[in-house]
């Protein structure tokens, strides 16, 4: 218990560090910027109670927030992202096998599912994301190609990055 939430605390460090100070300043013509800070959410322990799990997202949105100069634009996704999660985990994975899953990464899920899952959760965090910083449809064209965009470059990075830390099925 002890081990994972340090384990959390130092994952959440790095991963704001890593948004803040080197992917916020990479884009491709404004279209595609990366949203590395999400993994920290997609890898929460599968048996962070929703009372928890809503604050720490909120929480990591508002700190990006704060790097970027948004107005809780990033808190809002990440809270759609929990809710999500949330939803996605209760379809998908199976209550009594929390004990020996009991978090949601490439070596122990296996990666057919951890695709579709950082897909989806991408995909909803990123609509969410978008659609809040134009707030606006009158240029939905811009909209969606950069919709596209960010959420391909962040799938490929977390894909990236989970295969950099990739260890074996630990059943």
């Amino acid at each position: 218990m002890g081990r994972t939430i340090i384990k959390n605390i130092v994952r959440f460090a790095v991963l704001i560090f890593i948004q803040a100070f080197l992917l916020k300043n990479i884009g491709f013509y404004n279209l595609a910027t990366p949203f590395l800070y999400i993994l920290f959410i997609l890898l929460l322990p599968f048996e962070t109670p929703n009372w928890l799990l809503f604050p720490i997202a909120f929480l990591t949105g508002l700190t990006v927030d704060a790097f970027y100069d948004t107005a809780g634009i990033n808190a809002a996704a990440c809270t759609v992202l929990a809710l999500v999660r949330t939803i996605f985990i209760n379809i998908t994975v199976q209550r009594q096998g929390f004990e020996n899953e009991p978090e949601p990464k490439l070596g122990i899920m296996g990666f057919r599912w951890f695709f579709f899952y950082t897909v989806v959760l991408t995909l909803f965090h990123h609509l969410t994301l978008i659609f809040l910083e134009a707030f606006s449809f009158s240029d939905l064209n811009y909209i969606l190609i950069r919709f596209l965009l960010c959420s391909l470059f962040t799938v490929f990075l977390i894909l990236i990055s989970e295969f950099i830390f990739f260890r074996k099925k630990e059943r």
